[in-house]
C-alpha cells in the first residue's frame, strides 16, 4: 500500500481457503455533505483479531457501526458469515432488510462500547444473561448458569450480585464484555472500550481481552489506540485516515516498519507522549 490512502482488498492471503467471517467491499458512509467511509475493502477471517488504529475522526467507530448496522451504509457490501447485513441486493441494488432481520444478523456481531451501558437495575449477573433470555430464547436458569461462568471469566465471580453503580468502570466494562460473550456472536466488536476509564483501570480490561484473542476461537475487531496490546494481542493492524484504510498487516510491520509518512506521524504522538 502506498501513501495514497486507497488500499486494495485486506487479507486475502491470510488462509485463502477459508472464507472470511467478515468481507467488507468498497463501503462508503456520509454524514451530510462530510464522506466518513471512502470505499473501505476488508476481509476479517475466523478466529482472526484486527485491530483498527488512527487518529479520531478517521472512520474507525463509523466502520465498527457498519458492520454491526448501528449505522446503515449508503453503498458497497458487509458480509457476516456470508449473510448480507443490513440489505437485500435486488438487481444490484440494495433494499433495506426488515428490522426483525437486522436484529438477527446484530445478534451474531456483539459490540462492547466506550461506555459500558449496563442496565442500572439489574445485577451483574441478571445484565449478562438478558440478551440470551430475551434474544435467543434461552431458559432462564442456562442463561443464569452461563452468566456465572462468564463473570468468572472476566474475573468477576465474586460481584454476579452487585449492580453497576457497585462497580467500578473496570468491573463495569468486564461485565460489558461478559454480555456481549453470553450471546456467542460470531463476531466482538470492541471501540475504545478503554478510553473512559481511569488510567489505574485500563490493564484489567485489556487483560480479558487479551486472554479472549488467545483463545483463537473468538473473531474481534477492536479499534483502540492501545498501542501495546495492538501490538501483542493483533494477528493484523489496519491504520485508518481519512475514511480510508492507508496500511494494514502484521503488527512488527505496522507498528515497527510503518510504510506511510501519515502511519509514521501517526505513531510520533505515542512516542511522544511516553517520551514527555
Amino acid at each position: 500500500m502506498t501513501d495514497t490512502g486507497h488500499a486494495s482488498t485486506v487479507g486475502e492471503a491470510t488462509a485463502p481457503n477459508a472464507p472470511p467471517m467478515v468481507r467488507i467491499r468498497d463501503v462508503h458512509k456520509r454524514f451530510g455533505a462530510l464522506e466518513v467511509l471512502k470505499g473501505i475493502d476488508l476481509d476479517v477471517r475466523q478466529g482472526e483479531v484486527v485491530c483498527i488504529i488512527g487518529a479520531s475522526g478517521s472512520g474507525k467507530t463509523t466502520l465498527l457501526r457498519c458492520i454491526n448496522f448501528l449505522e446503515p451504509y449508503d453503498s458497497g457490501r458487509i458480509y457476516v458469515d456470508g449473510e448480507l447485513v443490513g440489505y437485500h441486493e435486488r438487481g444490484g441494488r440494495l433494499v433495506p432488510a426488515r428490522e426483525k432481520e437486522i436484529a438477527r444478523v446484530r445478534a451474531e456481531t456483539a459490540m462492547v462500547f466506550q461506555q459500558f451501558n449496563l442496565f442500572p437495575h439489574m445485577t451483574a449477573l441478571n445484565n449478562v444473561a438478558f440478551g440470551p433470555i430475551k434474544v435467543r430464547g434461552v431458559a432462564k436458569d442456562a442463561a443464569r448458569e452461563r452468566a456465572r461462568e462468564l463473570l468468572a471469566r472476566v474475573g468477576l465471580s465474586d460481584k454476579a450480585d452487585a449492580y453497576p453503580a457497585q462497580l467500578s468502570g473496570g468491573q463495569q466494562q468486564r461485565v460489558a464484555i461478559a454480555r456481549a460473550l453470553a450471546m456467542e456472536p460470531k463476531v466482538m466488536l470492541f471501540d475504545e472500550v478503554t478510553s473512559a476509564l481511569d488510567p489505574e483501570l485500563v490493564g484489567e480490561v485489556l487483560a480479558v481481552m487479551e486472554d479472549l484473542a488467545a483463545s483463537h476461537g473468538v473473531t474481534m475487531i477492536v479499534v483502540t489506540h492501545e498501542m501495546m496490546f495492538a501490538r501483542e494481542a493483533a494477528d493484523r493492524v489496519v491504520f485508518m485516515d481519512g475514511g480510508v484504510i492507508v496500511e494494514a498487516g502484521p503488527p512488527d510491520e505496522v507498528l515497527g516498519a510503518p510504510r506511510s509518512d501519515r502511519l509514521r506521524a501517526f505513531l510520533r504522538r505515542f512516542t511522544t507522549s511516553r517520551g514527555s
